[in-house]
């Protein structure tokens, strides 16, 4: 139980340090971040009002994994509705390449900064779902009294 919470805890804190940077990066230097970031300048030209509302999402979803490790009895509603944005944020990229707007190698190029989040928020999220309901795991299961 132990080891499943540091694990957690270790890719929520990813998420909290990637979202956050991306946040004060887009909002301080939009630009400098339009140029930084491998294969943004394929999607169109910059345009720094979508990437500060941008910025400020990821800037939210930082919060609310933040604030949702010092606040379990309100993890699984921050948890969840951050990997939401998530995995709309990695669905909207695999649709890219599905339609033809991208080629299917920008899925590995983007995965660290895109699905890898979605995929640590969902799991955090199955995670607090679980302490929340208090669900036994299997081996917790067979140890109690029938």
């Amino acid at each position: 139980m132990q080891t499943s919470r540091h694990i957690v805890h270790g890719m929520v804190g990813f998420n909290v340090l990637l979202a956050a940077w991306l946040s004060l990066h887009m909002l301080y230097d939009p630009e400098g971040w339009y140029y930084f970031v491998p294969g943004v300048t394929d999607t169109g030209m910059f345009n720094q009002h979508f990437v500060r509302d941008i910025g400020i999402i990821q800037g939210f979803v930082a919060l609310a994994f933040a604030i949702g490790l010092w606040k379990p009895h309100r993890r699984l509603e921050l948890w969840g509705a951050a990997t939401l944005w998530l995995i709309a944020h990695g669905a909207f990229h695999l649709w890219e390449v599905a339609v033809g707007i991208c080629s299917p190698s920008v899925i590995m190029r983007d995965f660290p900064a895109v699905s890898l989040p979605a995929i640590f928020g969902i799991t955090a999220t199955i995670w607090a779902y679980r302490q929340a309901v208090q669900v036994p795991t299997r081996r917790e299961a067979e140890e109690l009294p029938a």
